[in-house]
């Protein structure tokens, strides 16, 4: 119950609005969460995602990983080529073909792939084909 403090009508207790918008948000996304196999499921559905995407950078010519491999994100992988000019080639033709917010951080440069939970495993499989044919191609 509400305490009766809240219910006066005060300029230092305001009436209490419940965030019903919020809480059904939240609801979805608990449900979602839990058709994925709950927070471990979460886990291994992220493993797989960044590993996927690692094979693929760890195998091309051009892009070399910046983080070492016992240090790798499952959630943020970053990435360069051996030039800027080719990082700029990469982000404008990734963009073309309908991927967004590759570029790196503007202090930092390269590449950043965001592949938290809300990325699904085909964006990811996208995203390693184009990576294998602009490697390929260049």
């Amino acid at each position: 119950s509400v305490p009766s403090v809240c219910l006066s009508n005060t300029l230092f207790f305001p009436k209490i609005s419940v965030p019903c918008w919020c809480i059904y948000m939240l609801g979805l996304m608990c449900d979602w969460l839990e058709q994925q196999g709950g927070a471990a499921g979460m886990e291994k559905i992220n493993q797989k995602k960044a590993q996927m995407l690692y094979d693929v950078l760890d195998n091309a010519k051009l892009f070399t990983v910046s983080a070492e491999k016992g240090s790798r994100s499952h959630m943020n992988v970053t990435f360069r080529s051996a030039s800027e000019e080719m990082d700029a080639k990469f982000v404008a033709e990734s963009v073309k073909a309908g991927f967004t917010n590759l570029k790196g951080h503007r202090s930092v440069g390269g590449m950043r792939a965001s592949i938290y939970n809300a990325m699904p495993t085909e964006g990811v499989e996208k995203l390693c084909d184009f990576i294998q044919k602009f490697d390929k191609e260049n």
